[in-house]
């Protein structure tokens, strides 16, 4: 009799171990769940991100922009005969040809 009780409680026991294990893994599943429901959608946002910035990219570096931020932020010009400058090198003034001639 003594070791149909000591049985039971021991039945009782392993019981009450499996089921609070069962509730701490139950509750792991759904944190776990949670942070990676979490971290889908910040990926989502960063990839939404990452295309709008593409587009800022390709938006800012056509050459119509590229020229116009020359222009008024830089003070460029397009280059003309007018306002080209050519510098002579004199110890380059005379080519040099070749000996089997």
């Amino acid at each position: 009799m003594r070791a149909r009780v000591l049985l039971n409680v021991a039945l009782a026991v392993g019981l009450m171990a499996s089921s609070l294990f069962l509730v701490r893994t139950a509750y792991e599943t759904r944190r776990l769940f949670n942070a990676l429901e979490r971290a889908q959608m910040e990926a989502r946002h960063l990839e939404v991100d990452q295309q709008r910035l593409e587009a800022d990219r390709l938006a800012q570096a056509t050459p119509l922009r590229v020229e116009q931020v020359a222009r008024q932020k830089l003070q460029m010009r397009t280059a003309n005969p007018a306002v080209t400058h050519w510098l002579h090198d004199p110890d380059r003034a005379a080519p040099v040809t070749g000996a089997g001639r």
